[in-house]
């Protein structure tokens, strides 16, 4: 019967120690968010199937809601328009469409929720995932400065993380838009095209001028000139040199809004190591107006974009009368630690945050007394603690328990210990042991820090 136990296939389940690294990088991205001015919003997991899809949710991926036994009045209800967001980004321009006048604009909000798609289910893709976004949404306008501090947030979190170095590659889509343009392409396939084209790394060259041909409806069209163009290497102080290549409308605004996000990305203390132009990043979400991110850790290309974002002028907009400039980011934090875990980027600790297993050797009362104080006393000062459940046993049965949960200190507590109010504290690592009295605050603080 246990055998056919098993949960469902791309819903993640973290053991505990997965799941602890899992909270440590949650509170890092938050720390980073908070230092930059975001505020935090949650969502319900549930919103309009219709809002959903209006704002370029792909409608084989979202997962409608139902109950198993709903009666007529549910369509009457409206709950039968009912489904898991795929994203944070859509909820978060409902919800500011929605309290608008309760808002202090720029909002800047940071929001850290699980989001649930309906794609196969294989490595390093998963039906429910953690998405921890920011976005800056202005009224009306929204200073193209604020592009520029979203890869300076990027930066801080991928710093925090100590995982290698890392790659924020930046465009702007106003380039390629008006690239296409200036070739021939109607707008009306723009966003097929760029979503091709945003396939680029995962498909390769040939199958991407292959499928670009297919919506052109020209068997001869040269794609390959505008994939050379995209494959550029531009240098920092070089972004001007794009000038020259078109002087499509479109195009010219993409490119001097690129040169000036990237300076200000570079004044923000983003290193040019970190900062790459890349003109293939195109973004397959359809809001996306401007500029563009994505972020890739360099010694680990196989593992894609692990946070990207971009700049949209009218997302908020259609829920609301008035225009609501936006820029934001995204991270897929599930996909991105199963990732580093897979290729032992990160390497699972502790299964405890348990700093000190307190051993009691005798089951008499005063002992066991003696024993709650102390973790009472220890947690007090800020010290994980538990007690050891093996009232009475030997030494060996507490020290097994502490080293297959990764505990690194034991304080042994027998009846000499409960009448000297002291405890006898081994480092299992050391394979030293220690008599220590109850009130040495500083000795607990500094093993345990």
């Amino acid at each position: 019967m246990a055998s056919d136990i098993h949960s469902i296939s791309g819903f993640p389940e973290w053991l505990p120690r997965e799941k602890m690294i899992e909270e440590e990088f949650l509170e890092k991205i938050q720390r980073v968010f908070r230092l930059h001015g975001f505020c935090p919003v949650e969502t319900p997991a549930v919103e309009r199937a219709s809002t959903l899809i209006a704002k370029g949710g792909n409608e084989k991926e979202i997962y409608k809601i139902r109950r198993l036994h709903a009666s007529d009045d549910a369509v009457e209800s409206g709950d039968h328009d009912l489904a898991l967001h795929f994203d944070l980004t859509v909820p978060m321009a409902r919800y500011v469409a929605q309290y608008e006048h309760h808002l202090v604009f720029p909002f800047r909000r940071y929001q850290m929720q699980p989001v649930w798609r309906g794609e196969r289910a294989q490595a390093g893709r998963f039906r429910q995932f953690y998405q921890c976004d920011i976005d800056i949404v202005g009224r009306e306008t929204l200073p193209i400065s604020c592009d520029a501090e979203i890869p300076s947030v990027m930066a801080g979190i991928f710093r925090s993380f100590a995982i290698g170095e890392f790659q924020i590659c930046i465009n702007n889509r106003k380039i390629l838009q008006g690239f296409l343009s200036s070739k021939g392409i109607e707008i009306l396939h723009h966003h097929a095209v760029m979503g091709c084209i945003d396939k680029l790394e995962k498909i390769g060259k040939e199958a991407v001028i292959e499928e670009v041909r297919k919506i052109v409806h020209d068997a001869s069209f040269d794609v390959a000139e505008i994939l050379d163009f995209l494959s550029k290497n531009i240098a920092h102080d070089r972004v001007a040199d794009l000038l020259a290549v078109s002087s499509h409308e479109l195009y010219q605004a993409g490119v001097a809004e690129l040169i000036q996000v990237v300076n200000l990305t570079l004044a923000k203390g983003v290193l040019p190591s970190e900062l790459v132009i890349d003109l293939s990043i195109a973004r397959g979400l359809d809001y996306y107006t401007g500029t563009v991110f994505e972020t890739r850790l360099v010694k680990y290309p196989q593992i894609g974009s692990v946070c990207s974002g971009g700049r949209y002028e009218d997302l908020v907009g259609s829920f609301a009368q008035g225009n609501f400039p936006g820029v934001g980011m995204s991270i897929g934090l599930t996909r991105l630690l199963s990732q580093l875990f897979r290729y032992q980027v990160v390497i699972p600790g502790p299964h405890s945050y348990t700093k000190m297993l307190i051993a009691t050797l005798s089951s008499e009362d005063a002992t066991i007394l003696y024993a709650e104080q102390f973790a009472s006393q220890l947690r007090d000062w800020g010290i994980a603690c538990e007690i050891s459940l093996a009232s009475g046993s030997k030494a060996a049965k507490h020290i097994e328990y502490a080293t297959r949960k990764g505990i690194p200190f034991v304080a042994f507590i027998g009846e000499t210990e409960a009448t000297q109010r002291s405890v006898a504290v081994k480092n299992l690592s050391a394979r030293t042991q220690t008599s220590v009295v109850f009130s040495d605050e500083g000795f607990f603080r500094e093993i345990c820090k």
